[in-house]
C-alpha cells in the first residue's frame, strides 16, 4: 500500500507541471491587459507601458514563465496584480466559506442520495422508484443558478427562514454558520443527489440479482439485513466512485453557487481574477484545485481496498 501511494504521488508531478504550463500560457493568449485594468479608463498609453513595466508583463514570455517557475519551487504562489497581497494570504481568507459549503453539500447528498437510491432499487419498477427517478433526473437536469434562485425565492423571500445571501463565519457559532449555507448548500446537493441516487440504484439492483442474495432471501434473511449487510456493501465500489468524482466536481459548482449567493470564497476569488486578469491569483488556484482533485482521486482509489478484500495495490 505504501510503495502505491509513493507512485500516486510521484505521478502526480508531470500532472502538475502540465497544469502550470497550460493555465500560464492560456491566460495570456487570451484576449486583455492586466496593466490597461489597472492604469484605468483614462490612462494614457504613457501610463498603461509603466504598469506593464512594474507589473512584469513588459518581459518575454519564456522569462516571465522561469520567474514564476522559481517562485511556485520555493512555495511562493506570487502576489495579486490588483491587491498587492501574497496569493497564499487570499486563498487563506476565502478557504474556509468554500470548504464549509462543499462539506455541507457533500453530507446533504449523501443524506439524501443513499436512502433514495436504496428504496428506489428495493421498489424497483413501482411507483416509489419512478417518483424517485423522475426527482433525480430534474435535479440533474436544472442549472444551478436556476435552482438558486428558486430556492432564494421560495424560502428566504417567501418564508423568510434563511438570510438571502453572504456567509457567517464558523467563529460566529456553528449554527449562524450551517444557517447562511443551508441553502447554497442544497443547491449543491441537489445536483450530486441525483447524480449518486441513480448510480446507487443501479448498481444495488445488479448486486440484489446475485445468487447469493437470492440464498440469504431462502434462508430467511431479513430483507433489511440482506440490503445493508450484503447488497449495499458489495455495491459500494461504484458509488463511492461516483461520490469522489462529485466531491470534485463540486470545485466548478461552487463558483457558480457563490456568485448567486454571494458568499466570499474561493469561487467568488476565481470569477473575480479572472475577470481582472489578475494572473497570479487565477494560477495559484487552479494549481490548489489540480491538487484537491489528484488528492481525492488517490482517497478513492485507497478506499476501495478498504471496501473490496480482492482489490491490492
Amino acid at each position: 500500500m505504501g510503495r502505491y501511494v509513493v507512485r500516486r504521488l510521484v505521478g502526480t508531478l508531470p500532472v502538475f507541471l502540465f497544469v502550470a504550463l497550460f493555465t500560464f500560457c492560456l491566460l495570456r493568449l487570451t484576449p486583455g491587459d492586466p496593466a490597461a485594468l489597472l492604469a484605468g479608463d483614462q490612462a494614457t498609453t504613457a501610463e498603461v507601458e509603466a504598469m506593464r513595466l512594474k507589473l512584469g508583463l513588459d518581459r518575454p514570455v519564456v522569462e516571465q514563465l522561469v520567474g514564476w517557475a522559481g517562485q511556485l519551487a520555493s512555495g511562493d504562489l506570487g502576489r495579486s496584480v490588483f491587491s498587492n497581497m501574497p496569493v497564499t494570504r487570499l486563498i487563506g481568507q476565502r478557504a474556509e466559506a468554500t470548504a464549509m459549503l462543499a462539506l455541507v453539500a457533500i453530507v446533504m447528498s449523501l443524506v439524501f442520495a443513499l436512502p433514495m437510491g436504496v428504496i428506489a432499487a428495493v421498489r424497483a419498477g413501482g411507483a416509489i422508484d419512478r417518483l424517485a427517478m423522475a426527482v433525480a433526473v430534474l435535479g440533474f437536469s436544472a442549472p444551478v443558478f436556476v435552482v438558486g434562485f428558486f430556492l432564494v425565492y421560495v424560502f428566504s423571500l417567501s418564508l423568510g427562514w434563511f438570510p438571502t445571501q453572504g456567509y457567517t463565519p464558523l467563529s460566529a457559532g456553528l449554527w449562524p454558520c450551517l444557517r447562511s449555507l443551508f441553502l447554497p448548500g442544497l443547491t449543491l446537493a441537489l445536483l450530486y443527489t441525483s447524480l449518486i441516487a441513480r448510480v446507487t440504484r443501479a448498481s444495488l439492483l445488479e448486486v440484489l440479482s446475485e445468487d447469493y442474495i437470492r440464498t440469504a432471501n431462502a434462508k430467511g434473511v431479513r430483507p433489511r439485513v440482506i440490503v445493508i449487510a450484503h447488497a449495499l456493501r458489495n455495491a459500494a465500489v461504484p458509488i463511492v466512485t461516483v461520490v469522489g468524482v462529485g466531491m470534485a466536481a463540486l470545485l466548478g459548482g461552487v463558483v457558480v453557487t457563490e456568485t448567486v449567493f454571494n458568499i466570499p470564497g474561493l469561487g467568488r476569488l476565481t470569477t473575480d481574477a479572472i475577470l481582472r486578469r489578475d494572473y497570479p491569483v487565477v494560477q495559484g488556484l487552479i494549481l490548489l484545485f489540480s491538487t484537491i482533485y489528484v488528492f481525492i482521486n488517490l482517497l478513492v482509489d485507497l478506499s476501495y481496498g478498504l471496501i473490496d478484500p480482492r482489490v491490492r495495490y
